[in-house]
């Protein structure tokens, strides 16, 4: 089924001051990095994760520990799709009492975050988990909420949310699309 692109409603810019924004807010929030480790959630949401912690990593000069999760098999739709695009869960730190920022691209129904954060609470128990996502566009299953925002975009249930960053796709942009 063809793809019709229905709206830009970020570009690079866009995306450059939205992270740059969350960063900041991060810092405030936490009073700092000392205790702030970084966790993608395969695919995306790793180089947005990367972006932020480099931000951070410019305003206090402090590398920020960062890992990669696929919560492939916490998915509670696991057993009615095939999926053949597993990816690294890579986390080269303990999180034990650590102050996790999750970052992903979309946030939806908020099953992929459920996912996550089980995935998370099988390899130890933070102090906190507080989300980041680009972009939230409702339309909720459960009660999740992302802590950091970079965008809010009311959706219809038949449009979607693309998220298409350079490091995967070549170029930065988020644009609302449908299905022919």
């Amino acid at each position: 089924m063809p793809i019709k692109e229905k709206a830009l409603v970020m570009g690079p810019e866009d995306i450059v001051r939205v992270l740059k924004r969350i960063s900041h807010e991060i810092l405030e929030r936490n009073k700092g990095c000392q205790n702030l480790v970084f966790v993608g959630i395969q695919k995306r949401g790793i180089p947005l994760a990367e972006r932020i912690a480099g931000n951070i990593r410019d305003l206090e000069n402090q590398i920020m520990p960062l890992g990669k999760l696929d919560i492939s098999f916490y998915r509670d739709d696991i057993g009615q799709k095939i999926k053949s695009d597993i990816q690294v869960t890579d986390i080269p730190f303990d999180i034990k009492d650590k102050d996790i920022i999750l970052v992903d691209d979309v946030l939806f129904t908020g099953r992929t975050i459920r996912a996550a954060l089980d995935a998370i609470m099988d390899m130890g128990r933070p102090k906190t988990i507080q989300l980041v996502v680009l972009v939230d566009r409702g339309h909720r299953e459960l009660p999740i909420r992302a802590d950091y925002a970079g965008k809010n975009i009311p959706t219809s249930l038949d449009e979607f949310i693309d998220v298409k960053v350079r490091e995967i796709d070549g170029q930065d942009k988020v644009t609302i699309c449908s299905k022919q």
